[in-house]
């Protein structure tokens, strides 16, 4: 735990969640206009529609911790917007967001995002770890608010690896998704209207560092073992569980792979075996 001179604790997940966000600007900085209008396997979204993303709720994020009322505010409006767009058939979360960035794309979203993603981070790492702060379901503490952003930005940054064809190279950074994917076990049954079954499955993960991170008891029969980043990517539905090495052992952990969710909002069918995967040069 990092400590401020004052003796204050500070949210490391702060820097993990801009060392993560620069990862990503590494990726599109030198991207063509015409590149960053590809349309990627999530949903079709291209790689500026999925920046767009990132950008407007890292603002919401960051308005929840230093302005609640413009929180309330930008949600109110997001609301609105996105059932406007869905009375007339469309993605109503991709088009309410181009509307609000008046379709803002290419260098100048990757720019206007990098800045505030960087005067973001230093807020949030400053902040006291259990300050609640508002959020579309349940109020957060600021670690567990950063935290996932850190999950989003990580978890739709896939699918622009993806569409470039590129092996991302993950770092132990994504241990706080492994627990954000943990936590929601229970979650991710609740959202599907079932119960979570007892036990939660011990987990055994190899680091992108090749250190072994293990959770739960290794005794119940219950059992997740394989990579790490193969099991953000079940939890973060950016793979399906058929498409990864992963060895699951038990009935509970092979229903809690089968609707992994790790994020907030209705429950969300994992994309079908085959459907997100690196596009080979």
């Amino acid at each position: 735990m990092k400590q401020q001179d004052d003796g204050a604790q500070m949210i490391e997940q702060a820097q993990d969640f801009l060392d993560e966000s620069e990862a990503i600007y590494a990726l599109v900085k030198d991207l063509s206009d015409e590149q960053l209008e590809q349309k990627t396997a999530f949903k079709d979204w291209s790689i500026n529609a999925i920046l767009r993303h990132l950008h407007i709720w890292n603002m919401a994020a960051y308005w929840s911790l230093t302005e609640p009322a413009k929180f309330h505010e930008f949600f109110k409006q997001a609301m609105a917007g996105m059932k406007d767009h869905a009375k007339q058939g469309r993605t109503s979360m991709r088009y309410f967001e181009a509307d609000y960035l008046d379709h803002l794309s290419g260098a100048a979203l990757i720019d206007t995002w990098r800045d505030f993603y960087r005067k973001m981070a230093p807020e949030f790492e400053a902040a006291d770890p259990a300050m609640r702060v508002e959020w579309a379901g349940p109020s957060m503490s600021a670690r567990s608010s950063i935290t996932a952003r850190l999950m989003e930005n990580w978890a739709h940054a896939q699918a622009i690896y993806d569409v470039l064809g590129l092996k991302r190279e993950n770092h132990d950074r994504i241990r706080n998704i492994v627990m954000i994917g943990l936590n929601t076990y229970g979650w991710s049954f609740k959202v599907n209207r079932e119960e979570a079954p007892q036990p939660v499955p011990y987990l055994k993960l190899t680091a992108p560092s090749g250190e072994i991170w293990e959770y739960g008891d290794p005794d119940t029969g219950e059992k997740i073992e394989g990579l790490a980043e193969q099991f953000c990517q079940v939890v973060t539905q950016t793979r399906n569980i058929a498409d990864t090495d992963l060895s699951v052992t038990g009935p509970n952990a092979a229903r809690w792979m089968e609707i992994a969710q790790c994020f907030a909002g209705a429950a969300e069918k994992p994309p079908a075996p085959g459907a997100r995967a690196r596009v080979e040069s």
